[in-house]
């Protein structure tokens, strides 16, 4: 199964519920917290074209988004494979 890293904050609904979804699947991600550490947040934007919200979702190596970019991944049959 490929590795997941998950970038949050604290009270992110969005990533609670990420982590939720891939749970169920059976994947225990990588959380990495981005409220203290600016200077990763900053670097993971600029090499995801900006993105700087959370959570910031990785497979591998591969960024994939956020929460709805995950969720539509799974709708869509696309996520799984992904996993693998």
């Amino acid at each position: 199964m490929a590795d997941v890293t998950i970038y949050t904050t604290r009270f992110c609904p969005f990533c609670v519920a990420a982590k939720r979804l891939l749970e169920s699947l059976g994947v225990e991600p990588i959380e990495r917290a981005l409220e203290s550490d600016d200077e990763l947040r900053q670097r993971l934007s600029k090499e995801n074209g900006g993105w700087s919200t959370v959570p910031m979702i990785f497979i591998g190596d591969r960024f994939v988004g956020g929460f709805e970019d995950l969720q539509q991944l799974h709708r869509e049959g696309r996520l799984e494979p992904m996993l693998t």
